[in-house]
């Protein structure tokens, strides 16, 4: 039975939810988007996806930062502040009465098009903006049990064919490796770079760790994760050996732990490889630490940015 990490268990409260397009707050059923918008013609967008805790989004400045030069890099007027974006994402959660369990996704494309076509000069008016909140919680029995991964044949690339640093709308490279890995009966599938080396998961990003170390990959190949890089600071902040590096299947076959981070589910222990059983217990002592960790860094997160918001 999957334990994907993106499992949640559904919410009755979600089918009333006021979702955030353009400025106006619709119930789900009316929130909807034009078919000659970019996202759905041709994927032409960025995203961002965070967690809210204590009624306060996670993290949100980092997100913000990656979303406002994601759309820079691809030359997308989002039409709003950074100011007016933490706004409009309050006043989406207000609207909601939502505090805790929460998962935003924050859409934005370059708007609607006269026609269906690539070049930004057919788009009309401003770029869309979609707020959608929901109530969703990883299930625990993942976080103990943990994930299983397959290797799948679709690599991460190289910048100067789809920069893999956008975290854009057009995701159909991760989509096929997901599709591989789930036919596969995985939870998650693990992408190598270019040079057959590991890069990271099609959703999530991957680490191991070997005789006290923890290792992921150098990062040339993946989005620029947010809770990625926490992880990173964490363990250099706590004494723990991290290393962004190169590294092989093999090596990764013989780890003593292995995990994956996401915005969602924070730090959730992987068990099985293609096929290889990854460590003796689930979670690890590596694992268990780490997760713990991360839990203190998103409160301290979440109360400074409450206190703000205060003051």
């Amino acid at each position: 039975m999957s334990t994907s990490i993106h499992d949640f268990h559904d919410d009755v409260r979600n089918a009333d939810i006021q979702i955030w397009v353009n400025g106006s707050l619709k119930p789900r059923a009316e929130a909807t988007v034009s078919v000659f918008d970019s996202g759905f013609v041709l994927g032409d967008g960025v995203w961002e996806g965070f967690r809210v805790v204590a009624g306060q989004p996670a993290f949100l400045d980092a997100h913000l930062d990656r979303l406002y030069e994601g759309a820079k890099a691809i030359a997308l007027d989002i039409g709003m502040s950074r100011g007016e974006m933490k706004q409009a994402i309050a006043a989406t959660l207000q609207a909601n009465g939502m505090r805790d369990d929460v998962h935003i996704r924050l859409m934005v494309t370059r708007g609607v098009k006269r026609t269906p076509y690539q070049d930004p000069r057919a788009c009309i008016g401003q770029a869309t903006v979609v707020i959608i909140p929901e109530y969703k919680t990883p299930k625990p029995e993942t976080l103990q049990a943990g994930l299983k991964l397959f290797t799948v044949h679709v690599r991460r690339g190289f910048p100067d064919v789809q920069d893999p640093k956008l975290n854009s709308h057009s995701k159909l490279n991760c989509i096929t490796a997901c599709i591989q890995a789930i036919e596969a009966g995985a939870d998650e599938g693990l992408m190598l770079d270019p040079h057959g080396f590991v890069a990271t998961c099609n959703s999530t990003h991957f680490f191991i760790v070997r005789k006290g170390e923890v290792w992921t990959s150098t990062g040339d190949y993946c989005l620029g994760g947010i809770t990625r890089a926490n992880i990173i600071a964490l363990c250099r902040q706590n004494g723990i050996p991290c290393f962004e590096k190169n590294f092989s299947l093999s090596q990764v076959y013989g780890a003593d732990e292995a995990f994956c981070t996401g915005t969602f589910a924070g730090v959730v222990p992987v068990r099985d490889i293609d096929g290889r059983k990854i460590g003796d217990a689930l979670p690890g002592p590596m694992v268990l630490r780490l997760q713990q960790l991360y839990r203190e860094l998103v409160d301290r997160d979440v109360t400074v940015r409450g206190a703000d918001r205060l003051a």
